[in-house]
């Protein structure tokens, strides 16, 4: 029984791993999704991120398509905490919540939004506040010089740097289960 659709996701990533969840990627075409379970998107960042300027192969399209679809649909969409697609979201509809990816079990701190669309935020307040607490970072994505130098961090590869860690995507999967279409 499909549970929530997963949009925009890496197709080796943990998703596809996950029971009940309708994988749509690149060669799914995740544009097409329209319907009817809520969705967790993980729309392409490089064109919204602090790097925007050297994303020449990301279509910058998805993100907005995917605010779209989960207005639409209700669930939750992930982005890094400073994309700009934060200030293209409709006006009324949904919140966001802040978190860091260190704490689902991913070596870098990767501060992250979500946009909730439909879920209760007492919902959300519950499930941060019963789940336990991974450690602390031992990776950096890029920069953070002097912390590196403190601690003796080192850089995470690329496909570890975009990867989403498998207990978040089972977090975002319930969240995404659990919302209403009437927002």
């Amino acid at each position: 029984m499909i549970r929530c659709a997963a949009l925009y996701i890496d197709p080796a990533g943990p998703y596809p791993k996950i029971d009940g969840v309708d994988c749509w990627d690149e060669e799914r075409d995740a544009r097409l999704y329209d319907g009817p379970h809520p969705i967790v998107a993980h729309p392409p960042c490089g064109p919204w991120g602090r790097l925007r300027q050297f994303c020449t192969r990301q279509d910058p399209r998805l993100a907005i398509r995917a605010v779209e679809q989960v207005a639409r649909w209700g669930g939750v969409l992930e982005h890094p905490l400073v994309s700009l697609i934060w200030d293209r979201l409709p006006p009324g509809i949904g919140y966001l919540v802040t978190i860091h990816q260190v704490e689902f079990g991913h070596r870098t701190r990767k501060p992250t939004k979500l946009w909730c669309v439909g879920i209760s935020q007492r919902l959300v307040a519950e499930m941060l506040d019963s789940r336990e607490r991974m450690a602390q970072p031992t990776r950096v994505i890029t920069g953070a010089v002097e912390w590196r130098k403190q601690t003796g961090a080192k850089v995470v590869g690329k496909r570890e740097a975009r990867c989403t860690p498998p207990l978040l995507a089972e977090w975002l999967v319930k969240l995404a289960e659990s919302a209403r279409r009437d927002g």
